[in-house]
């Protein structure tokens, strides 16, 4: 289930006045007009010119009556613009001084923190420290708990749908704590860690196959591929199924096993924590914001060698059942002339055809003509495949098939993450039910774009959902499905998701399958005569 939540933007009312400094510590009247916020330079007064010169001189004369500069960088990026991050090139807290923690809170997304130096865990209490040596003048908190001067306190919840207060409310929370070394105490630490840490949840909407590539592994791929594998991932929130599902690909980023951070009780140490996830936008990589402009592809080419070699083991067991079989059906059979013609037949039937891969659904949103579009497909031209995916599906087989086909037909829902494991050049072709336009093209049109592939997005009419058998035809739920859905997620849920199915009119979608029909041909011919020359 994708959760259709949008991103409010917060807009200004005429005559409504916004008052902020610029560089120049001079007063900045932000109006609204009938378009929306324009300028107007104010005469600093005297009074306001003489508190700007105090502030000047006392951050001139006295640095180090502040404690921690860093400490700053959070308050200040916490009330920054939500959206500042999405402009940036350089991340905050991108370089972090030794002995220090920095919180980049900018993101409407997620929040992260960098801690750099001396770094223990300590699972009991949800914390992690930060062992740091202070100056005397140095500002200090006594209220610790175990008496010990705290110079920083940060709290984080390391989840990337920070916007949602209900979900966020329901991932562990973490302190980062920054203390002053106590000269000659030794602190314990049981595992010494000589690379850095991301940590990071695995709650929240994971289960879903759309939150778990979008809320989590793109996220991983984007905040740790600087590391180039030498780096440890702790996860709260830790499922053992979770690891088995996604080891192979969490093993291309990282050349060590991910700890259990509640269940490991033992105090890990590190030269550095980065704690929280970035996440650029709906199942994408903005390759603006990446170390060498890495992309979605390169994200991609990561699950090509994650799965390739399970893949490889997989083609090996059907080319020995393949071998099996045949020696049977020699043996069987009057004449090895006639099996062997089987065989032939069977190969011919396969070659020179493009693939279709149609990811099938059971319960809402299902295709209820599915068997006469693949009886249709088979005629256009394509060899046919139905995927029946599921939570317990391994992902490498899932990629086998379609990473080796040329189209994909699927309904809009979760299952159509899979569009990543599609290569690029390739067809996509989503099923778009009423009401679902917008989630449609913001969570896979888009992003599906973004890879490379070709979508085709086919948006039904009212008459090939079963709202139609449901509702009287000049109903607002079939008429204007925007303004049902401006009413609430329950009625988008309920209605157009949970309550509807899809039969397609197959002389309409015929159109849209012989035009991806003939794209694939195209572009097998060009790939062929490239192999040839």
């Amino acid at each position: 289930m994708v959760h259709y939540h949008r991103y409010h933007h917060q807009f200004c009312r005429k005559g409504q006045k916004h008052v902020e400094e610029d560089e120049e510590s001079q007063v900045l009247i932000m109006e609204c007009g009938s378009s929306g916020y324009f300028h107007k330079r104010a005469r600093p007064k005297l009074l306001s010119l003489l508190i700007i010169s105090l502030l000047s001189c006392s951050f001139i004369l006295a640095p180090h009556l502040f404690f921690n500069s860093v400490s700053t960088f959070s308050l200040l990026y916490s009330f920054g613009d939500p959206f500042a991050d999405m402009g940036a090139n350089t991340p905050l807290c991108s370089s972090v001084s030794n002995g220090t923690i920095c919180c980049d809170r900018s993101s409407i997304r997620s929040d992260i923190c960098v801690m750099k130096g001396d770094v223990r865990t300590h699972s009991t209490s949800s914390s992690i420290f930060l062992y740091t040596s202070r100056d005397e003048n140095d500002f200090v908190n006594y209220g610790d708990e175990e008496g010990d001067e705290v110079i920083q306190h940060e709290k984080i919840r390391p989840y990337t749908r920070k916007w949602e207060k209900g979900t966020m409310d329901t991932i562990d929370e973490l302190d980062l704590i920054a203390k002053k070394e106590h000269s000659g105490v030794n602190h314990r630490c049981d595992v010494r860690h000589d690379v850095p840490a991301v940590f990071f949840s695995t709650g929240g909407y994971t289960g879903n196959v759309y939150h778990e590539f979008n809320d989590g592994i793109l996220p991983l791929f984007i905040t740790s591929q600087n590391f180039n594998k030498k780096v440890v991932f702790v996860i709260l929130e830790y499922h053992d199924w979770w690891i088995l599902k996604y080891g192979d690909v969490l093993s291309q980023f990282s050349d060590y096993p991910a700890i259990d951070f509640s269940g490991d009780k033992r105090v890990h140490c590190f030269p550095e924590a980065i704690v929280g996830l970035r996440i650029h936008d709906e199942l994408t990589v903005d390759s603006s914001l990446m170390e060498g402009n890495k992309s979605i592809v390169d994200f991609r080419s990561h699950l090509d060698q994650a799965y390739w070699p399970r893949i490889s083991g997989l083609i090996q067991d059907e080319e020995r059942e393949a071998k099996e079989k045949l020696e049977k059906m020699l043996h069987l059979s009057p004449t090895s002339e006639t099996s062997l013609n089987i065989v032939k037949e069977e190969q011919e039937d396969r070659s020179g055809k493009p693939t279709l891969v149609i990811l099938s659904r059971n319960g809402s949103r299902a295709i209820t003509n599915e068997n006469l579009l693949v009886k249709m497909a088979k005629v256009i031209g394509f060899q046919v495949n139905v995927l029946r995916p599921d939570r317990t599906s391994e992902l490498a087989k899932i990629y086998r098939a379609l990473n080796a086909s040329d189209v994909m037909i699927g309904v809009h829902g979760a299952a159509m993450t899979h569009f990543l494991f599609m290569r690029p050049g390739s067809v996509f072709i989503q099923v778009v039910p009423l009401g679902t336009d917008w989630a449609a093209e913001t969570y896979y049109g888009e992003p599906a774009r973004k890879l490379g592939l070709k979508y085709i997005g086919y948006e039904i009419v009212p008459k090939e959902s079963s709202l139609y058998e449901k509702y009287e035809k000049n109903d607002i739920v079939l008429r204007d499905p925007e303004t049902v859905n401006k009413k609430g997620w329950e009625f988008t849920k309920n209605i157009y998701l949970d309550g509807q199915n899809v039969r397609l009119d197959l002389r309409r979608f015929r159109k849209r399958l012989v035009r991806a029909y003939d794209y694939s041909i195209a572009k097998m011919n060009r790939q062929a005569h490239l192999q040839s020359q």
